[in-house]
């Protein structure tokens, strides 16, 4: 059975994630940090198992990861967000999704990658963003992190290669999930407005093309930037 640890696994596309992969045959490790019953609740599910870790502390992530043995894929999705001013964000807030987005990333594969290298096999999957192509007015901490996301995917593609692992990105566009529940009914609807598919997403379409990139059916594909959005950035 191949085994996949997903982070920010509790999360509404983290969830979606960890029963897809379960659906798929994967034995999964549910990252959570703070969200114990929620993951606890998803484990007993899927007949996963959790792991506590916060993905921004290196040292937690070594010690965590360590504990699990053969992981054949990582799914880095634990990100947060804020809607602020550049000028206006607190610095602990900018320094959080700046740790978690694009460090907490780095830090999960740095800590995974040895035993994958060891063995001639791996794959890992980064969640970025739509903003991370093309940026956000009132999010660029956000974008930055993100954008940060896309680069690392197409750097670490190339220098993992050689060793058979694949290293792909995932764009979401606007998924519902409870990070955009603080949208007006308004709001959303002007958003609406800007996807040419004329729906939102939904967590199932990332976990979805999580799984077709987890799969043999991308078995050529690394290094690239799937983009999840319904045309909203092309």
């Amino acid at each position: 059975m191949k085994t996949a640890l997903v982070t920010g696994g509790s999360g509404g596309i983290g969830a979606a994630i960890c029963r897809r992969l379960a659906s798929e045959g994967y034995f999964v490790y549910i990252n959570y940090n703070s969200s114990k019953e929620k993951a606890e609740n998803l484990a007993s599910e899927i007949g996963g198992q959790t792991i506590c870790f916060d993905v921004s502390d290196n040292s937690a992530v070594k010690i965590a990861i360590e504990s699990i043995s053969d992981i054949d894929l990582l799914v880095n999705n634990a990100g947060v967000s804020e809607i602020e001013l550049f000028t206006s964000i607190k610095q602990e807030n900018s320094d959080r999704i700046l740790d978690i987005n694009l460090k907490g990333t780095l830090n999960c594969a740095r800590a995974i990658l040895p035993p994958m290298i060891n063995k001639k096999s791996g794959n890992i999957i980064n969640i970025s963003s739509m903003w991370g192509q093309c940026g956000a007015s009132c999010e660029v901490d956000y974008s930055a992190s993100k954008a940060g996301i896309i680069g690392f995917t197409k750097a670490l593609a190339k220098e993992v290669a050689p060793s058979g692992i694949r290293v792909n990105c995932i764009a979401p566009g606007f998924i519902m999930t409870e990070m955009n529940s603080r949208f007006s009914k308004e709001d959303l609807e002007l958003i609406r407005e800007d996807i040419p598919l004329g729906i939102f997403g939904e967590p199932r379409h990332i976990a979805d093309a999580v799984a077709f990139l987890a799969s043999d059916q991308a078995e050529y594909i690394t290094g690239q930037v799937l983009a999840v959005n319904g045309g909203m950035v092309i």
